[in-house]
């Protein structure tokens, strides 16, 4: 029975996240004025909402890094979850033109302030989670995917690397049954999570790991798809 690997170190999930800067930056090349009023992949989001939450986690877990470079831990969001949320509302009346700067500024802020971290700065400890500075690359490189995927643009989930899905199933372990084993239909991968037992559900790579975060797949799976618990 095949699992997924290890965890990419820093250096690699980098280069997946720069690979994911370069096809959002492409994406938004193609956003036309008013397009961003149209529908996302998120219920009750437009992808003016999807692309103001990109911007601010963008911004928020630079932040993390740029302080635990300094030896200093700071609070993800000012204010908290309420603050970020009243943050996107404020950001999504933007036109496509403000989003699309704004987007494409966070991106170059990142790439400035992630691109300076040294092999020996992975462990600084941040905020984020109480975690460590690889923890906080790791979920930009999630949301950075994730979201794209959601805004509906020119890239969609089918676009994911398979390096972010093995990971997704690792991180997103907790929202599955006990007993569910998910088993790639075009590779080797059958991913149990607990003991076995559970409904088996069959499926493309990349489609499996959009039903697992919540995200309608591309193509049919096939199997019983169970309730999955929140996103952790």
């Amino acid at each position: 029975m095949e699992r997924p690997g290890g965890v990419p170190a820093g250096p690699e999930v980098w280069a997946y996240v720069l690979d994911g800067h370069e096809r959002l930056r492409i994406a938004l090349a193609e956003l036309t004025e008013g397009g961003e009023r149209g529908p996302s992949r998120l219920p009750d989001w437009t992808r003016a909402h999807v692309l103001s939450h990109l911007e601010g986690i963008g911004r928020a877990l630079t932040r993390q890094a740029r302080y635990a470079l300094k030896g200093e831990l700071v609070e993800v969001y000012d204010g908290g979850r309420p603050a970020r949320d009243a943050g996107i509302e404020a950001g999504a009346v933007r036109s496509a033109a403000e989003l699309t700067a704004a987007v494409t500024a966070t991106l170059a802020e990142a790439e400035a302030v992630w691109g300076s971290v040294g092999d020996a700065d992975w462990s600084r400890p941040v905020r984020y989670r109480d975690g460590d500075l690889l923890g906080a690359l790791h979920c930009w490189w999630r949301e950075l995917e994730v979201h794209t995927a959601d805004a509906d643009l020119a890239t969609c989930s089918a676009a994911w690397p398979r390096e972010l899905c093995l990971h997704l199933f690792e991180f997103l372990a907790p929202r599955a049954p006990a007993g569910l084993t998910l088993v790639e239909s075009d590779g080797p991968v059958r991913h149990t999570f607990g003991t076995g037992g559970g409904p088996v559900v069959r499926g493309r790579l990349t489609d499996l790991t959009a039903w697992l975060a919540g995200r309608r797949p591309h193509q049919r799976l096939e199997g019983r798809l169970p309730e999955l618990g929140p996103w952790p």
